[in-house]
């Protein structure tokens, strides 16, 4: 009973990383759609996005303040200042160009560009070395195919919109303020969702350096909150002359909020935090495509949103794209685990080597002594 207790645990350890990224992608669909209905009741993006992360800072503070308090490093003004870089690559810029997006395309879309995040931060990490590509090697090929084929992908979404696939009934849920997508918006949306997309990338592989040096995420997590909501406040400031876009009732904006806060802002990104530093930046992106097909599902039969034959053309090559580029990546974590086993071994067999002559030495000095 004992050894089956400590098998199940054992898988456990092993899955841990997938079964967070899983939640992740759940979080991130309900995501979609209960922010798509807060932005049609009139709620300003940039607005939620400052709130959101107030939230999610408040709401991670003690843990991060009891959970991490013998662990945590001293933060230098140095380490502040990359604090606040990747709170603009992953909180500020990003998410305002990204929610912004969603006023012009759809969620079924948005949610299909983010599969490109994985062959984008691929890109950045081979300019940066991050990532070596042997062209020699089934496993390279497959990494650069899986890239390309990922942002052909996203590239026939963005500039081919394609008649639409009408639905079959009445949707049972009726998100009110949904209006009619013009061809210029619907390039403008595009445009946003692929910059907050490459900015995202970037976020990926900085965060994997900055965890190095902080190795605290739950107080990662909460600095990126307070920090990019102080940074979408500033932005919003800017852009958003009208007081009373910082008024929300106890509607649908005040509970987008809160979940978008304490989920997606605070648990989430800890989950992100926690599975980049357990197994890479790639890693995280590799599940993406779990929400798209949720969305598209939700969108389409619950919600009665309109599906395009462009986003389902180039999110199905994506998709494609993403996975031969991961199983390349899959592949590529597999030999080093296997060159150290052979070392392992080989290692293994020259102790044992030396220890059979070292004991036929002394058997033979032993024979030798009168």
């Amino acid at each position: 009973m004992a050894q089956k207790a400590g098998s199940y645990s054992d898988i456990y350890r092993k899955f841990k990383p997938h079964l967070l990224m899983v939640l992740a992608q759940v979080g991130y669909t309900f995501l979609y759609i209960i922010t798509e209905a807060c932005f049609n009741h009139g709620m300003n993006p940039h607005v939620h996005i400052t709130y959101r992360h107030i939230v999610a800072g408040i709401v991670m503070f003690p843990f991060a303040y009891f959970l991490e308090r013998k662990t945590r490093p001293k933060l230098t003004f140095a380490l502040f200042l990359e604090i606040f870089v990747l709170s603009i690559l992953g909180v500020s810029l990003t998410l305002n160009m990204y929610f912004a997006s969603m006023r012009y395309t759809s969620t079924t879309f948005v949610a299909a560009v983010v599969n490109s995040i994985a062959s984008l931060t691929f890109i950045i990490a081979v300019v940066l070395r991050l990532e070596v590509v042997n062209l020699r090697n089934p496993r390279g090929i497959a990494k650069v195919l899986g890239t390309i084929v990922s942002l052909v992908g996203v590239t026939i979404m963005t500039l081919y919109k394609g008649p639409d696939i009408k639905n079959l009934w009445h949707p049972l849920v009726y998100i009110q303020g949904k209006s009619s997508i013009h061809d210029e918006n619907w390039l403008k949306g595009s445009i946003l969702t692929v910059a907050s997309c490459v900015t995202w990338s970037i976020r990926y592989i900085m965060q994997a350096f900055t965890l190095k040096r902080y190795p605290a995420p739950l107080s990662l997590t909460t600095w990126m909150s307070f920090v990019g909501a102080a940074q979408s406040a500033a932005f919003t400031v800017i852009v958003e002359h009208k007081p009373a876009a910082w008024t929300i009732g106890f509607n649908i904006d005040f509970w987008a909020t809160v979940y978008a806060g304490v989920v997606c802002s605070g648990i989430i990104i800890f989950f992100q935090l926690w599975c980049t530093e357990e197994k890479g930046p790639v890693f995280v992106t590799m599940f993406n495509p779990l929400s798209t097909v949720m969305v598209a599902v939700l969108s389409y039969f619950v919600l009665g949103e309109k599906l395009y034959t462009g986003s389902i053309l180039g999110g199905v090559i994506g998709i494609v794209g993403l996975y031969l580029l991961l199983w390349g990546k899959d592949r590529d974590q597999e030999a080093p685990i296997g060159r150290e086993k052979q070392s392992y071994l080989a290692n293994d067999q020259k102790m044992t080597l030396k220890a059979h002559k070292t004991l036929s030495a002394e058997r033979e000095e032993s024979q030798c002594e009168p």
